[in-house]
């Protein structure tokens, strides 16, 4: 197999873990709705094993789970159009991380910014899954020999890794078989941030819910969220230059420019030396536009769990006639018997 047969197939995919966010949706979902196309096959899933990495009550990750599918299914994702599923019910994933922890280098592992972060002073007491995670992510995306993925600049070293991978399985037993995945980094609203705190990203696990939006709050919290959303002292600028060390209306722009698909310039343009009190209503009355429909199908979906196992598991089943072959022949290729 050579780079010029590989199709061009996108793969992505959110832990389950705490609820869905704004974040969650302008940084990832709705940029992968508009990548269902025929130009490109589509494959999207809820990594319900990274999320363990960490531990999880089993009936709340069961519950992540299927609400995260309520959202990607209520945002516009097709499961006619792309392949849906949650990666625990693909264990190629698993197999595959098992071969490429024994490609990627322990030194590779150490350079992983996201582990440090996430590791603190208590490294030698984290999970062995959460130090070796990188290797299960390249495996979620070279399962699917993905060439393109979708990612915010924070996962960006991890797509880096992925390639390293890449690259030193077909070198080290000269093929050319995995192939070395892009990394789409786009779009205004790729990186949103706290409501309260423009420097930090918009979490799951921040302490106070009023810095964050949930993709289930209803119409009336996103509004009021939005109306307090920490901002500041100044004016709406001229020129998005204008926003360089204003992390919090700097922010809220952005937010707005990815509700509306317009651009931050085109947001500046309309809103130029405009008053938090005016632009920060506009913002809530767009959210809830754009957000409450979203919320209302995915508080359908989640009063029927069984259709969304249903979609899931179908989607699965998808995911794996794709998968098998890519694990049966990576087994070949690195010298594994099977009867």
């Amino acid at each position: 197999m050579t780079d010029s047969t590989f199709t061009p197939r996108v793969f992505s995919g959110i832990k389950p873990s705490g609820g869905l966010t704004l974040g969650n949706y302008l940084g990832a979902i709705k940029r992968w709705v508009g990548m269902q196309s025929d130009d490109m096959e589509t494959v999207f899933c809820m990594v319900d094993l990274h999320a363990i990495t960490v531990w999880q009550d089993p009936a709340e990750l069961k519950n992540a789970t299927r609400e995260l599918a309520a959202g990607y299914l209520a945002s516009g994702i097709d499961p006619e159009k792309s392949v849906l599923f949650n990666q625990s019910q693909v264990p190629e994933h698993a197999q595959l991380a098992w071969i490429f922890n024994c490609v990627a280098r322990v030194g590779w592992m150490n350079r992983m910014t996201q582990f440090k972060d996430k590791a603190g002073k208590n490294a030698e007491k984290v999970s062995l899954g959460l130090y070796a995670y990188p290797s299960l992510m390249a495996a979620d995306i070279l399962l699917y020999h993905a060439t393109h993925v979708p990612v915010g600049e924070d996962q960006k070293q991890h797509v880096e890794l992925t390639r390293d991978i890449a690259a030193k399985f077909n070198n080290d037993y000269k093929v050319d078989f995995f192939p070395i995945t892009e990394p789409v980094i786009e779009g205004p609203g790729m990186r949103v941030m706290n409501l309260r705190d423009g420097t930090k990203k918009m979490s799951k696990s921040g302490v106070s819910d009023m810095e964050r939006i949930n993709m289930l709050d209803d119409a009336d919290t996103i509004a009021k969220k939005f109306k307090k959303a920490k901002s500041d002292a100044e004016p709406l600028p001229e020129t998005v230059e204008g926003l360089v060390g204003r992390p919090e209306a700097k922010n809220l722009v952005d937010i707005y420019a990815s509700l509306s698909d317009a651009t931050p310039q085109q947001v500046i343009a309309e809103y130029s030396g405009a008053q938090w009190g005016k632009f920060k209503p506009a913002l809530a009355d767009l959210a809830v536009t754009k957000l409450s429909p979203i919320s209302d199908e995915m508080k359908r979906l989640m009063d029927d769990p069984a259709e969304i196992d249903r979609k899931l598991a179908r989607g699965a089943q998808r995911a794996r006639e794709i998968a098998t072959p890519i694990l049966d022949r990576t087994y070949d290729i690195v010298g594994l018997l099977r009867s």
